[in-house]
């Protein structure tokens, strides 16, 4: 039987654009996740929207704890291209 996994972060790339990590901010009552990357490694990433407005969520898992940090939030429209930014290794 195939196991099927999520997407997978490629390696960066030399001169990617740093995302702003902060702190998760209690900015609304619940997001939707609109796209996830693979939890079969210890650092997670989520495309969350709300309102109108949407962020990146990360996850970094240890034995111990999980630290959660978001993104500045943009307009949704402007999320993807960040998601994309990500998943294509010219962000992190």
């Amino acid at each position: 039987m195939m196991e099927l996994h999520g997407v997978h972060l490629k390696p960066l790339r030399e001169g990617y654009v740093p995302i702003d990590w902060s702190d998760l901010s209690p900015r609304c009552d619940s997001v939707r996740v609109r796209a996830h990357t693979c939890d079969c490694v210890l650092t997670t990433y989520e495309l969350c929207s709300a309102g109108g407005l949407a962020h990146i969520r990360r996850t970094v898992r240890s034995a111990k704890s999980a630290r959660i940090s978001e993104s500045p939030w943009l307009r949704a429209a402007e999320a993807p291209r960040l998601w994309e930014g990500l998943l294509d290794d010219r962000a992190r």
